[in-house]
């Protein structure tokens, strides 16, 4: 099993959970590029409106042929109420009981959500990295704040992504002619890294292959878990 670093209480006021962010975000690596990766684990979870409870799932692809290595799927106590840019105190217990469960090791993950392009710089994907101590990239189909200039309709174009004058990610085509990707450095990789690893890792489809595997999962691990 996957040792997980657990640093901080889950059981927090808004305000402490904002005062954590801020103090976390000062310790996200944003400089030091990713690694040779041999394999991705990649991270997402799925519930309802008014449910209490969250499903996550974990994969673990080979970076290659993106061959399944291991999966962990659960549902989880959903503790933490619904508030903008506390997401991560929703849904991250979730997800790092997935992975303290896994077997595998893995080179780097992949989030569906952001990295530091959050207000206080401590999406998910940050959240998680500092966390797990992992290089940790966030890929989110929506932009959570910032202002950019579209990029090109080709996949690999891409423009930056600001925020009071930051850099704070980039917004990626990763499919001729569709809507882009927001991606964003989780924690111990670059921009530039991270943006590599989405394009290399998105072929037919606008999300990258170990996030589509990984929703596909965690969207059966739900339904599984109501049919119970």
């Amino acid at each position: 099993m996957m040792d997980t670093l657990l640093t901080h209480r889950w059981d927090l006021t808004t305000a402490e959970a904002r005062e954590l962010q801020t103090e976390m975000a000062r310790c996200v690596d944003t400089s030091t590029p990713l690694p040779q990766v041999n394999l991705i684990a990649a991270a997402d979870v799925s519930f309802n409106r008014f449910d209490t409870q969250i499903a996550a799932s974990v994969i673990v692809v080979r970076a290659d042929t993106f061959e399944l290595v291991e999966r962990v799927g659960l549902v989880h106590p959903m503790k933490f109420p619904y508030i903008p840019g506390l997401l991560s105190f929703r849904e991250a217990p979730a997800v790092l009981e997935a992975f303290s469960r896994l077997k595998s090791d893995f080179d780097v993950v992949l989030v569906d959500g952001q990295g530091i392009a959050h207000p206080r710089r401590l999406g998910i994907a940050s959240h998680l990295g500092l966390i797990l101590d992992k290089p940790t990239v966030g890929c989110a189909k929506s932009r959570l704040i910032g202002t950019y200039d579209a990029p090109g309709a080709r996949r690999g174009e891409r423009s930056l992504l600001l925020d009071s004058g930051e850099i704070v990610g980039a917004v990626v085509s990763t499919k001729d002619r569709v809507k882009p990707l927001f991606v964003s450095v989780g924690h111990r990789c670059d921009l530039d890294s991270a943006v590599a690893l989405v394009l290399k890792t998105s072929g037919r489809y606008r999300v990258p292959t170990p996030l589509r595997m990984a929703h596909e999962d965690v969207n059966e691990v739900r339904r599984a878990s109501k049919r119970r």
